[in-house]
């Protein structure tokens, strides 16, 4: 069993004694913890919490803890059922709550689930807010309502079809050309709640033959949940059977779009960013963008060949989010097949990534595999080196970042080294004595040959 505290919620595997996995008795703590902090932001007021969660199995009894704990405290509770994490973080500003909890594990296997913790903004919380909730949490110093005084419940089922609505009315987002391209579109929504609204959305723009697998939301998972190509063996193949001019893929939440071009070749996760935001800029020539240190060169050469400037953040939403602020970025993600368009709200958002994408490919006028060719083609090699727990694993890094201290040298998150068009991304694991090493080339073997290099650096400064 596991259970892992985080500034940004908590997860863990169903079951267990609590304190061990994610139990009923500690999602009543952590849901407490949230709901009091959520009061003191303003208790002049009745406060309102939006709850989503996806379809994995736990998720309707994980949904009634927490709504019943939040009542408890007082709190109204708009509960939208079988929901994405984009749309929850739309319905929070839309029905002026004010906060909301995603109740899912992403793209964790079906034994886990977790809360996700949004505040008033439909933004998750920051570091700051998640390390305050977290010491609540242990504390255990909750107050409870009198019967009087709890907290409201109601079910609110019309928040997926206002998302889509929101996304349809994107000025970059074309339903005539997506009509008249006539795509066919295959789609895998890993038994999730992707399965109810992505066949909602591609009706909307105008699909009108859709090739549906896995998208029965049962939470019985039919492959590893993680959008990764080893993962979409089903949908290649049902794209090639069925002569579909792209495959589409979403995580167990939909916050993350992976592509499949028409020949069943992976239109690769990192390039989703990459063709949504070069359609973006179409409209904003000169635009900034954003995505973290360990995605892909390739939004920065297109961002600068519009004239844009790009920045990179640390890895995590929450910081991708704080830069694209800074930067006025009009678009930004991460390389997961993450997009976040600030237009419509700061989070990582599949269904937007779906619809500008689409009016992309259709106003591109040529095959998926076309456009894919038409970006700078880049390769990232992940590994990792596993250290004993004795290593100081910081002064390996100080080290790493003084051999390549002629290079342009980013300590954001880690050391990111730049070599031309070619980085390296070393960062150290929270949990464990690992170092993981992410590097990128124009070519898989140049890719890893860079990562084999600074593995046998690592090891050469161990040794010394």
């Amino acid at each position: 069993m596991t259970l892992i505290k985080s500034i940004s919620g908590i997860r863990g595997t169903i079951g267990g004694k609590p304190g061990d996995g994610l139990s009923p008795l500690d999602i009543v703590k952590f849901a407490s913890a949230y709901g009091s902090w959520i009061i003191s932001q303003d208790s002049s007021k009745k406060v309102t919490v939006v709850i989503g969660r996806d379809a994995r199995l736990s998720g309707q009894m994980v949904n009634n803890i927490v709504c019943g704990t939040l009542v408890g405290l007082g709190i109204n509770v708009i509960d939208l059922g079988l929901s994405t994490t984009p749309t929850v973080e739309v319905a929070v500003t839309e029905l002026k709550a004010d906060g909301g909890i995603i109740l899912t594990a992403s793209h964790n296997p079906k034994q886990w689930n977790a809360l996700k913790l949004l505040n008033n903004k439909g933004e998750f919380i920051s570091d700051s807010e998640g390390k305050y909730i977290l010491e609540q949490a242990e504390k255990e110093d909750f107050t409870y309502c009198d019967v009087n005084q709890l907290g409201s419940y109601e079910q609110n089922n019309n928040l997926l079809q206002l998302h889509i609505d929101k996304v349809l009315n994107l000025p970059y987002v074309d339903v005539d050309a997506i009509t008249k391209a006539n795509f066919s579109v295959a789609v895998d929504a890993v038994n999730s709640s992707g399965g109810i609204v992505i066949p909602m959305l591609l009706e909307a723009l105008g699909v009108k033959t859709i090739h549906k697998i896995h998208c029965e939301p049962t939470g019985h998972f039919a492959h590893n949940p993680e959008p990764l190509p080893e993962h979409l063996r089903d949908l290649s193949e049902a794209v090639v059977k069925t002569k579909s001019d792209v495959g589409i893929s979403v995580d167990p939440d939909v916050d993350r779009l992976a592509l499949v071009c028409e020949d069943g070749e992976m239109f690769g996760e990192e390039y989703t960013l990459v063709a949504v935001a070069d359609a973006v800029l179409q409209h904003h020539k000169g635009g900034n963008t954003v995505s973290n240190l360990s995605s892909t060169r390739a939004l920065r050469d297109v961002t600068e060949k519009m004239g844009g400037s790009y920045s990179a953040s640390a890895v995590g939403e929450v910081n991708v989010v704080n830069m694209m602020k800074s930067t006025n970025a009009i678009i930004g993600g991460e390389g997961n097949g993450g997009v976040i368009l600030p237009e419509l709200h700061y989070g990582r958002d599949a269904l937007v990534g779906v619809a500008i994408f689409l009016t992309h490919l259709a106003k591109y006028g040529k095959s998926c595999s076309m456009l894919r060719k038409s970006y700078p083609n880049y390769y990232i090699s992940k590994n990792k080196i596993e250290l004993t727990p004795e290593i100081d694993v910081d002064k390996v890094l100080v080290n790493v970042k003084e051999k390549y201290a002629k290079q342009p040298v980013n300590t954001a998150d880690g050391v990111k080294i730049e070599f031309d068009k070619e980085w390296v991304h070393l960062r150290k694991s929270n949990t464990e004595p690992i170092i993981r090493i992410y590097s990128e080339s124009e070519s898989v073997s140049t890719a890893d040959a860079l990562a084999k290099k600074i593995i046998e650096d690592i090891k050469e400064i161990i040794k010394k």
